[in-house]
């Protein structure tokens, strides 16, 4: 009979190991027994950016990028993005179950009057230079919500951490939007709790002069939507992040700054910003036939930006979705000049053997940059307008891992590379190098 076992023999020492397999995995700490002598720290796994390891079970999300699935708590993300609203799909990863209607006015209600953030907040935002990022105002102003809730210290109370997280849900937008209007040199916007979540934070960027500001539904919608698609994604870089940060049982605060702090990276957040510039590189649809060949070609830095995906080898789900959220937004906005570009950048990497071969499809970030232009935003606020909605994967995250038994503080091994061990050198003695 098959066993769920996996038998190991060290051609080193001739001995022969039988390692336990649960869920498809085995437990590298297993591997510390393969020694060969008694002075032998034993075997360990070696996997830079773990690539194939994991970390933490989780019930949250998952993905399967061989055939394109992405599911929040079982739900498809397509069924979600066309039939549920962000709060919802906040609700669902967090608690683990769509809401009732009851239970979905109730955390409406909840997250809506978290909103206003302290007025000192304002003046620590002022303390910016005119010219900072609004990433790092957000991560910023997200840390230093530790200070003002210093009960978010006790992670061990349930009820506390509900409250932290529905603080957080509900601030992030206001931090965000506060962050875009000190960069803007514009005066800050306060909640509005007769609007949703999505038009509130939409009203206190564009509201201007006037104590009233009507969004359109159909932008509402599309921002209701690409939050629902980016408020998960599994263990990704920020979510490790928050995860390792949060092992130390630290503040929910702290560990979603670091969240934050991830997101910012270029090869993250920034990603749909390298899109955009790809897309004005190339200048007309004329120019895509020289673009690909250089990019097949490996001439200079050429790359597709927008296509394949750590996770992803098929067409990401998120994607197929977006695509059709930008052409309601297009009806609205008229349509982005590099829109014509991208669409035929598309259709030429979908049909070429290089690309296919390679299984480079386009992912969420090849329309969402496109989307959030055409919506007024400027390149600096995408990793932010992925930071709100992550937030609550980040919470949902992070509570999961504190009431995981099987967790502790994070401490990778390292393999050491450097010199042996030697003796100190008299300054006099020394030598330029070393040497």
């Amino acid at each position: 009979m098959p066993k769920d076992t996996l038998t190991v023999t060290d051609n080193r020492t001739g001995k022969t190991y039988e390692i336990p397999i649960e869920n498809g995995c085995i437990r590298t700490p297993d591997l510390r027994q393969i020694k060969t002598g008694s002075d032998d720290f034993g075997l360990m796994g070696y996997d830079p950016a773990f690539l194939n390891t994991a970390n933490c079970k989780s019930a949250i999300t998952f993905i399967d990028g061989d055939k394109g699935i992405l599911e929040y708590r079982g739900y498809p993300i397509e069924q979600l993005a066309e039939k549920s609203s962000f709060l919802e799909v906040a609700y669902l990863l967090l608690k683990g179950e769509l809401p009732t209607q009851k239970e979905l006015e109730n955390f409406t209600f909840n997250v809506t009057h978290h909103t206003l953030v302290h007025e000192n907040i304002k003046s620590f935002i002022d303390g910016f230079r005119y010219d900072a990022h609004p990433m790092a105002m957000l991560g910023s102003t997200v840390a230093a919500l530790s200070a003002f809730y210093p009960d978010a210290k006790n992670i061990k109370d349930a009820r506390s951490r509900e409250i932290q997280i529905t603080r957080l849900i509900a601030k992030m937008p206001t931090l965000a939007a506060f962050s875009y209007r000190h960069a803007m040199g514009l005066p800050f916007v306060y909640p509005d709790n007769d609007l949703s979540y999505v038009a509130n934070f939409l009203a206190m960027i564009k509201r201007i002069g006037t104590s009233a500001f009507k969004v359109h539904p159909t932008l509402e919608k599309a921002l209701d939507v690409l939050f629902i698609l980016h408020a998960d994604h599994e263990q990704n870089c920020s979510t490790t992040s928050v995860r390792t940060v949060g092992s130390s049982q630290v503040d929910p605060y702290s560990a979603v700054a670091a969240g934050v702090g991830a997101l910012y990276g270029p090869l993250h957040g920034g990603a749909n910003e390298a899109v955009l510039r790809m897309l004005r590189e190339i200048g007309s649809k004329s120019n895509i036939p020289e673009f690909i060949k250089q990019v097949k070609g490996g001439e200079g830095e050429k790359k597709l930006m927008g296509f394949g995906h750590r996770v992803y080898k098929s067409y990401d789900p998120r994607a197929k979705v977006i695509k059709r959220v930008a052409d309601e937004v297009f009806d609205v906005t008229g349509k982005n000049p590099l829109l014509e570009i991208a669409l035929e950048l598309e259709r030429i990497a979908l049909e070429d053997e290089y690309f296919v071969k390679r299984k480079l499809y386009p992912n969420v970030d090849f329309y969402s940059g496109l989307i959030y232009e055409a919506m007024g935003f400027q390149a600096e606020m995408f990793p932010v307008l992925f930071a709100i909605p992550r937030t609550v994967g980040w919470c949902a995250q992070w509570e999961e891992m504190v009431t995981d038994n099987e967790q502790k503080i994070a401490r990778p091994r390292q393999v050491f590379t450097g010199a042996a061990r030697r003796d100190y050198v008299a300054q006099d003695k020394r030598t330029p190098g070393g040497k």
